[in-house]
């Protein structure tokens, strides 16, 4: 890519229908979505497009759960809420993607239980599935290479 000619084309121009400015993770998927639309797109970062986010980013688009432990329910309810507007209006660009917690003892299967029951709360009706619990047969199915030992089960 030749910035000064990027450059030249946006000075030559005068009609956009987006400006976009930063082509980090989120940048670069909003401009991506505004264009496979059709429309006439502007991106605009002070460095090089994506430079430095694959250290802080990725391209998944969670819900936050890892926060809950932590108590930041305004950060999971946010990501909550930004991942089921994604998946309602750009299902061309996310796709859910199902994963496992597995437990191994019985506190710990009844404090997931109960923090994955609220989270499935917090989605509220932009939520994917509700979480469901599994036994230890289905987990070692799934995931052939995981311990048996004291395995309960997981969600």
């Amino acid at each position: 890519m030749d910035r000064s000619k990027g450059l030249g084309r946006l000075a030559s121009e005068s009609l956009w229908d987006f400006l976009i400015i930063g082509g980090g993770a989120t940048g670069l998927g909003a401009a991506l979505d505004a264009a496979s639309r059709g429309h006439r797109v502007v991106l605009i970062d002070s460095l090089d497009f994506a430079s430095g986010t694959s250290s802080r980013s990725t391209k998944l688009v969670h819900g936050g759960v890892r926060y809950l432990k932590q108590g930041n329910l305004s950060l999971v309810r946010g990501a909550l809420r930004e991942r089921g507007l994604l998946l309602k209006n750009a299902p061309h660009l996310v796709k859910p993607l199902s994963f496992i917690i597995p437990s191994r003892h019985w506190p710990e299967r009844t404090y997931f239980a109960s923090g994955l029951k609220f989270y499935d709360w917090l989605a509220g009706g932009l939520g994917i599935h509700k979480t469901r619990s599994i036994s230890q047969s289905e987990a070692i199915a799934s995931i052939p290479c995981l311990k048996s030992e004291k395995l309960y089960g997981g969600f």
